[in-house]
């Protein structure tokens, strides 16, 4: 049959199992999410097999689950040869995705999470990261799987006696980190150690001294790191390689753009909605860390970019996204994924641009010490950057060299 649109929904209606009803909405939703048609083809046959396997086995839709797709997945075809490694994993990944339309639609039940004691104990931190402290999800997420790699290296399965901890435990599992992560990364698990020993000793389960036994990580500076930004002249060459004659190279330019002129971070670039900009008042709403919301004006180079890639660049889509991705499913990135660091890299890459690193971070960087050196004061500066405290802007203060070059003493003994 022809790998059309129209041959996959051509081939729903032969389907007689036991979901077989469902597979025609699911076919639309695949057109709407925009994918071409020869993978519409290809799913579409794929949720047909699963469908004539539950007829065979006599499966009730309502009690589909994990366990069915595995089974699915070890089944043999004996007419037409073993199947393939990479066209079993294809094929098992279009079928979880039928699985999990379903369950949008009520017909079988939501996944059933592990109930581990290591999971529950996860879960009430997580709750209290969020609801107490206001951390933001990717934050949450990154403290979540070490504290949850800590206990199940401590207490694998069993119940989980906090009571027990000593120690020799918390440095035996950052020791153990140390061989696979950079300083940044092992920092990140040193501090979600203190954060979870802090919520255990607030639940009574640990005394305060264990929290004082986590270690350190070593660095060598008794001052934060210099800032690394970008340069004004390779940030605009990296905005200016954008292609304006492609969709992606609209929506690019534009994410660019706010990269460099307003100085978001990537989880708020992420964030934005349609109905964020404020196009009469001239400002866009920017959902920040910890849930927090503000206004910043819309400057007209960052307006004109957005709106040449919504009247000429983004896909038409149910999804209120500003941004949406360029490949089906069409739809928002995913927080906390590093999609806009790859469109930063493979614009610098493109404009053979310099650049300290290849996040977007430097952007934002370089939108400060713009303004410094403009004139602008370090509360100014906290201010357009979002800081909660003076002392994070505080390090754009050794940022301009040649103003703090007169304030350096003369060298013991120097020439005169």
């Amino acid at each position: 049959m022809e790998r059309s649109f129209a041959g996959a929904i051509a081939l729903v209606g032969r389907a007689t199992g036991p979901v077989s009803q469902h597979l025609g909405s699911f076919v639309d939703l695949l057109i709407r999410q925009q994918f071409v048609a020869a993978v519409v083809h290809v799913k579409t046959l794929h949720a047909m097999a699963f469908d004539r396997w539950l007829a065979k086995h006599d499966v009730d839709p309502a009690a589909l689950s994990e366990a069915h797709i595995r089974r699915f997945a070890r089944r043999r075809r004996r007419q037409r040869g073993p199947i393939r490694p990479e066209t079993r994993r294809r094929e098992v990944y279009d079928v979880q995705q039928v699985v999990d339309f379903l369950r949008s639609r009520g017909v079988c039940a939501e996944s059933i999470a592990s109930t581990t004691p290591v999971e529950v104990l996860v879960a009430a931190f997580a709750s209290h990261l969020r609801d107490q402290q206001g951390l933001a999800s990717p934050t949450i997420e990154r403290y979540t799987i070490a504290t949850r790699q800590f206990l199940e290296n401590r207490f694998s399965t069993g119940a989980v006696d906090l009571h027990t901890l000593a120690a020799r435990d918390i440095v035996e599992f950052i020791r153990g980190q140390v061989a696979h992560l950079t300083p940044p990364g092992l920092k990140c698990v040193v501090t979600a150690m203190r954060s979870f020993l802090r919520f255990a000793q607030c639940r009574g389960e640990v005394a305060c001294e264990l929290v004082a036994a986590v270690p350190a990580v070593a660095t060598w500076a008794t001052t934060p790191a210099l800032p690394r930004a970008i340069s004004p002249d390779h940030a605009q060459r990296a905005i200016d390689s954008c292609d304006l004659g492609t969709a992606t190279g609209l929506r690019d330019r534009a994410i660019l753009m706010i990269l460099a002129r307003l100085g978001l971070r990537a989880n708020e670039v992420i964030s934005l909605q349609l109905d964020d900009c404020d196009w009469n008042g001239g400002q866009v709403r920017v959902h920040s860390k910890g849930g927090r919301e503000c206004l910043l004006p819309m400057p007209d180079d960052v307006g004109g970019a957005i709106a040449a890639y919504l009247e000429r660049g983004r896909p038409s889509s149910d999804d209120r996204h500003l941004f949406l991705r360029s490949t089906a499913p069409i739809s928002g990135f995913m927080r906390g994924s590093d999609a806009i660091g790859s469109i930063v890299k493979y614009a610098l890459a493109r404009a053979g641009a310099n650049s300290p690193h290849r996040g977007s971070h430097q952007f934002r960087h370089a939108l400060a010490v713009r303004m410094l050196r403009g004139g602008a004061s370090l509360a100014e500066i906290g201010e357009v950057l979002r800081h909660r405290s003076p002392q994070t802007t505080s390090i754009y203060a050794r940022v301009d060299i040649d103003a703090l070059r007169p304030l350096a003493l003369p060298w013991p003994g120097g020439a005169q």
